[in-house]
């Protein structure tokens, strides 16, 4: 798993993942109203899967290794799941590809909060600014992709704004995001016999000035603050954690707690975090030698949203706001694209919160 601290993801959603779609038999079921690629463009999908391709060379061979990674998954052995390069390339054009494309729609779905109309205007007068970005558990490309494409499609009317990116994650997934960029800002492969109008249309899906990237290499669960600040700037627009923050929460409820309060401290006023996640997905607390599972949303939200409560006696400024929520939703593959293995739908809960502006933030 490409996250922030645990790889188990692949296996856990992979169990609750419809049976996989084959892309080249184009035998995806047809999406409702709710779930289609209405928002993006079925040509930006194209793309997207085609980088993962060109970059990555998933074939049907890579099956053995798959498996192997399938196997220290299923067994928890994380580290043992990503300890070879070739684990990260099969895996990475194995599962990132459509959580990629579905990522997109999601980032498409929020971005009038994220950017409104005055907000994009204020970036396309500036020549200093750029938005900036930062992916908790986003080494293994998915989000990688999933920005680049978006990014797209935003600066096709402001081509002057950039996007800057941060992927934390604790495995070693630097080669992957290098590779995955580099193919983003890269013109695609072309035939030799391709005409004149096609070279000349053959373009990258982003320029390098448009479009950058950063990888560190942390275990997010025990973030020195000093490092956090040098991630999460006082200039960070959005969060995300992308089917981590259950996985986190499985690892250490109390270290989870921390990193949300070292978000909560770290991010600007009007910045965003945003989780995507398994639906139901639930967590086991201890609270005085009882175990209770709580749902992953219900102990995202106690933490953001309770700050309103008293305590000690204090009544203190609820630091966040939920912005967007919804319990389930699909992502369902559209025809009619290609890729040179089978990829899966995407269901998935979301929530958007925005920082809110308290006193005594810098």
């Amino acid at each position: 798993m490409a996250k922030a601290r645990s790889a188990s993801q692949a296996a856990s959603r992979s169990k609750q993942a419809r049976k996989p779609n084959s892309l080249k038999s184009a035998k995806t079921e047809h999406a409702r109203p709710d779930e289609s690629e209405g928002t993006v463009p079925l040509e930006l999908q194209q793309k997207c899967l085609t980088i993962f391709r060109d970059a990555l060379r998933p074939s049907a061979d890579d099956v053995a290794v798959l498996q192997e990674v399938k196997g220290h998954l299923y067994n928890r052995d994380f580290a043992a799941a990503f300890a070879k390069e070739e684990y990260l390339r099969v895996y990475a054009s194995r599962w990132s590809p459509s959580r990629a494309l579905g990522y997109v729609r999601v980032l498409a779905d929020i971005q009038d909060h994220l950017l409104p109309d005055d907000e994009l205007a204020r970036l396309g007068q500036s020549d200093q600014e750029s938005l900036e970005i930062v992916c908790l558990g986003g080494g293994a490309g998915a989000e990688v992709i999933a920005l680049g494409g978006w990014w797209s499609v935003v600066t096709r009317s402001m081509p002057k704004i950039a996007l800057q990116a941060r992927f934390v994650d604790i495995a070693a997934w630097n080669d992957t995001v290098e590779t995955l960029h580099k193919q983003c800002v890269t013109a695609p492969e072309i035939s030799k016999y391709a005409s004149a109008a096609a070279r000349e249309a053959n373009r990258p899906m982003l320029s390098g000035d448009a479009f950058s990237c950063h990888f560190h290499q942390q275990d997010v669960l025990d973030w020195p603050e000093n490092v956090v600040h040098t991630v999460i700037t006082p200039t960070t627009k959005l969060v995300t954690l992308f089917f981590t923050l259950n996985e986190l929460y499985s690892a250490s409820i109390p270290k989870t707690q921390h990193l949300l309060s070292q978000l909560t401290a770290a991010l600007p006023a009007n910045g965003f975090l945003l989780v995507v996640d398994s639906p139901g997905s639930y967590s086991t607390v201890s609270i005085n030698g009882a175990e209770r599972k709580y749902p992953m949303q219900w102990l995202l939200d106690h933490t953001l949203l309770s700050d309103s409560q008293q305590k000690a006696g204090i009544e203190t400024a609820a630091r966040w706001e939920k912005v967007v929520s919804d319990e389930s939703r699909w992502f369902r593959l559209p025809l009619g694209l290609e890729y040179p293995i089978e990829l899966e739908n995407m269901r998935y809960q979301m929530h958007l919160y925005r920082r809110l502006a308290t006193k005594g933030d810098g």
